[in-house]
């Protein structure tokens, strides 16, 4: 405690208060506030506020908040929308549904919320082992595209670019979704080969897709390093205009939250340790909450799906990788699209907040980690400063991993299994973030009629011995 000091000014005694002026600080007794005009500033009563127009400061609902624009003085981050007080329930496991689905990320939770809107399917539990998006949906860095080589992946990542564009309102809920383009640099004559051939491709299918030179890449993001005199110049990019970013706890946010309004049980900390299978056939799942029968199973767990199939005895074609990530401090809005360098090796945005955010490939070694190594990260601080000499000075701020299941050809896997009524989705290496919506209404799809959506068809489990690979290598490339 901080003793008296010698030159305190003494307390007055009560004689000498009782005919002083009030300080103009002080709170009036209550006796000579009965008459009083109400302050401007003061609350009213609820019965004037009746049919009182918002006040300007007001929080705005979550649809008022789909378009708002920020204020020209905002600082970073100002204008993210805020969230209501409840989002989705909390309920108990119920002893039997018609599906169970296994996996509360992005995917499990977009694939309820289309049973239920799209299929009229609500009794279904979502169950994770965690909280709700707390896996690889929490920790991807939500890049959005449908620029990919092959039709068969060009037809799924597109059909899910046009759902992103009409999310919100389907939603209801703010998901952010920016339409700011995303650049995939060119550093060689076979990068320039390549990438003009990825752009025929695309544009033979109808996705916006453009060949930039180096001029016109200088317009789009005036940042990017152009000089010539670096180890690896850049000759040019691909451009998809229609590609951006999305706050990707918003989007895991809204899709539960509608599913919750349908009726589906979202069940956290709810572990699968065993499938219940009899006569070829699933009949539930058990739990560390005790076990749930069920009509369908339908497998999301993402870098767990092989842990989750060998239930069945299932032997995936999968590798799980830890894959990093990482941002800075908050800057003001400085990086105005998405860049990636296949050759430098690096991709960088800037989230809405004002963060940089920087991924980069795969950790080499197999694993269930959610650290990864360091000298991953000091490679692709140093690619990035390659491309963005202007960062040099920004400060790291946290860095985190995923765990993402990797398939042979760099393409997913969803469909139906050898066990009937179990379905699969799985495989999406560095990819899945940009397919939530997509995969979430083809694999609704599946699971309710028990056939593949034509945009799902081609990612069967049985390519791998047939050979009808789906081999997208090139446009998965660096980690997004």
């Amino acid at each position: 405690m901080t003793p008296p000091r010698d030159n305190a000014p003494a307390r007055p005694s009560p004689a000498t208060t009782l005919n002083r002026a009030p300080h103009p600080s002080a709170r009036p007794s209550p006796a000579t506030t009965l008459n009083r005009a109400p302050h401007p500033s003061a609350r009213p009563s609820p019965a004037t506020t009746l049919n009182r127009a918002p006040h300007p400061s007001a929080r705005p609902s979550p649809a008022t908040t789909l378009n708002r624009a920020p204020h020209p003085d905002a600082g970073p981050g100002d204008a993210l929308p805020d969230h209501p007080d409840f989002l989705w329930r909390n309920p108990e496991p119920k002893r039997s549904y018609d599906v169970v689905i296994v996996g509360g990320g992005g995917h499990g939770l977009a694939t309820a919320y289309y049973l239920a809107e799209n299929h009229g399917i609500t009794n279904v539990a979502v169950l994770e082992k965690g909280w709700l998006a707390g896996g690889n949906m929490a920790r991807n860095t939500t890049i959005i595209r449908s620029n990919y080589l092959w039709d068969e992946s060009s037809g799924i990542y597109e059909h899910s670019l046009k759902l992103w564009e009409t999310l919100e309102e389907d939603l209801d809920y703010p998901i952010l979704f920016s339409q700011r383009g995303v650049l995939n640099l060119a550093h060689s004559l076979q990068d320039i080969r390549d990438s003009k051939r990825r752009v025929h491709a695309n544009q033979l299918n109808g996705i916006d897709a453009e060949w930039l030179e180096p001029d016109e890449v200088a317009k789009v993001c005036p940042i990017v390093n152009l000089s010539p005199d670096v180890r690896y110049p850049v000759l040019g990019a691909t451009y998809q205009p229609r590609a951006g970013i999305a706050k990707h706890d918003y989007v895991a946010w809204g899709f539960a939250r509608r599913a919750d309004v349908h009726g589906i049980d979202l069940i956290q900390d709810c572990e699968v340790t065993g499938l219940d299978i009899q006569g070829g056939r699933i009949r539930g799942v058990r739990t560390t909450r005790g076990p749930i029968a069920a009509g369908k199973v339908a497998l999301a767990g993402a870098g767990h799906s092989s842990v989750l199939a060998s239930m069945a005895g299932l032997r995936l074609p999968l590798q799980s990788h830890p894959l990093q990530a990482l941002v800075s401090e908050l800057l003001e809005p400085v990086h105005p699209t998405v860049v990636m360098s296949n050759a430098v090796h690096v991709y960088v945005s800037q989230a809405h907040k004002g963060e940089l955010v920087m991924g980069a490939g795969i950790d080499s070694y197999n694993g269930y980690g959610q650290r990864g190594a360091f000298h991953i990260l000091e490679r692709q601080m140093a690619a990035a400063l390659e491309l963005f000499p202007v960062f040099a000075r920004a400060h790291m701020l946290r860095t985190w991993a995923g765990i993402v299941d990797v398939t042979p050809d760099a393409s997913p896997i969803v469909g139906l299994t050898p066990v009937e009524d179990l379905y699969l989705n799985c495989g999406w290496g560095t990819g899945g973030f940009k397919a939530t919506p997509g995969v979430g209404w083809c694999y609704a799809h599946t699971i309710a009629t028990g056939q593949p959506h034509p945009y799902n068809a081609p990612f069967t489990l049985d390519r791998f011995t047939t050979g009808a690979l789906v081999d997208e290598h090139g446009a998965a490339a660096v980690a997004h």
